[in-house]
Parts: structure tokens; sequence; C-alpha cells
């Protein structure tokens, strides 16, 4: 009689083999989430670099157009491209003054894309 309750149970693994599945297990889900992680990163930063050329070109042809346009209303084309130069050369101090103010939200940015 109780060898057919010993049948009728089924056998448990042992306690090893438990382990070693869910070690296995764990690792698995691991290689998943850094293989999501990795992807999710790769396709921001494609975008970002294609968008980010797209607006560098629309600014340069746009700075072409209004270094032209002051150069025909100022009567020489280097005047236009002197006035556009000049602008740029304050925005660049502005950016190299304020520095710090600048890079805080970008760092954070990024943090926060690749943690997400």
């Amino acid at each position: 009689m109780e060898e057919t309750k010993e049948a009728e149970q089924p056998l448990q693994p042992p306690i090893l083999d438990q382990l070693k599945e869910y070690i296995e297990t764990r690792f698995t889900l691991s290689k998943y989430k850094a293989i999501e992680k990795s992807t999710s990163v790769a396709a921001s930063l494609v975008t970002v670099v294609v968008v980010t050329i797209s607006l560098l070109l629309t600014f340069l042809f746009a700075t072409f157009t209004l270094a032209l346009f002051l150069g025909e209303v100022m009567g020489a084309a280097w005047k236009g491209f002197g006035v556009v130069a000049l602008f740029y050369l304050i925005i660049a101090l502005v950016f190299i003054f304020a520095k710090s103010k600048i890079e805080k939200p970008i760092v954070n940015l990024l943090i926060s894309k690749m943690f997400k």
C-alpha cells in the first residue's frame, strides 16, 4: 500500500537542479533586458542623429540665405556674411560663458534616456 502512494506522488527534482534552472532563467532574463535596453538606446541614437543632421543642413542653408539677403541689402556680400559671422560669434560666447548651465540639463537628459 505504501508503495502505491509513493508511485502516485510526482518525483521532485533535487534542489540543485531547481537552483540551476533558476539561475539559467535569471541569466536569460537579464540578457533579454540588456538587449531590449541597448536596442532602445540604439534606435534613439539613430533618430537623434538623423534629426540633428537634418536640422544642421536646414540651419546651414538658412544661414547662407540670410547672409546673401543681408549682403544684398547692405550692398556687398561680404558685409552680409560678416554680420552673420558676428551673430554666430555672439552665440558662441554665450555658450562658453553659460557652459555649466547648459551641460547639466543635457547630462540629465542623457542619463534619463539610458535608465528609461
